[in-house]
């Protein structure tokens, strides 16, 4: 079937929304816990994600998945992302240039994004910082550092497993693995 057959079929299939939006989205619920512990199902949108791309080709492990999203997670509630029009929050002339102060969970969000970051070291650092944060694609990551064709991936897996690692997720080998083991032999 060639591509606009594909889209003709998503929209067509479209019971809500915007049909043309909907052909271009892969929407899945997931389950997401709150700061206070409770939990809540979402509607995530996995098409825009460099990383869901990944997980679901099983270039990524399910660790490295959750790192990177955590990462996300604390980049998005730092309030670090970019604004992209006017700022209403803040304060109007004359009143003295005062803001309201930030709140716990956004000063705890960037120090724990800045502690990952530094984790990671500053090569690695700007890598998951371009594909997790800003969801750039691997191969602008490539075009942006200079790197050859599909390299990005391999140093984007180094990346999440030293990140997986600060956040203290165990990455585990396979189930069932032969046993290997070594003797040392004694000095003559």
């Amino acid at each position: 079937m060639s591509d606009a057959g594909r889209g003709w079929l998503l929209r067509t299939d479209c019971s809500e929304g915007n049909a043309f939006a909907a052909q271009h989205q892969a929407l899945v619920e997931r389950i997401v816990t709150a700061a206070d512990g409770s939990e809540q199902v979402v509607l995530v949108n996995e098409a825009e994600s460099p990383l869901a791309w990944l997980r679901r080709r099983r270039h990524i492990d399910a660790t490295q998945f959750a790192a990177g999203e955590r990462l996300r997670r604390d980049y998005t509630l730092a309030h670090l992302t970019p604004r992209l029009g006017v700022d209403l929050s803040a304060p109007a002339h004359g009143t003295g240039g005062h803001t309201a102060p930030l709140a716990d969970t956004v000063i705890a969000a960037r120090q724990r994004f800045s502690r990952a970051m530094a984790a990671a070291g500053p090569s690695l650092s700007d890598l998951l910082f371009d594909i997790c944060c800003h969801l750039k694609r691997l191969e602008n990551a490539e075009r942006t550092f200079g790197w050859p064709p599909r390299s990005a991936k391999i140093v984007l897996q180094i990346a999440l497993d030293r990140l997986a690692a600060h956040y203290g997720m165990g990455t585990r080998g396979p189930e069932r693995a032969r046993m290997r083991s070594w003797q040392m032999k004694a000095a003559s």
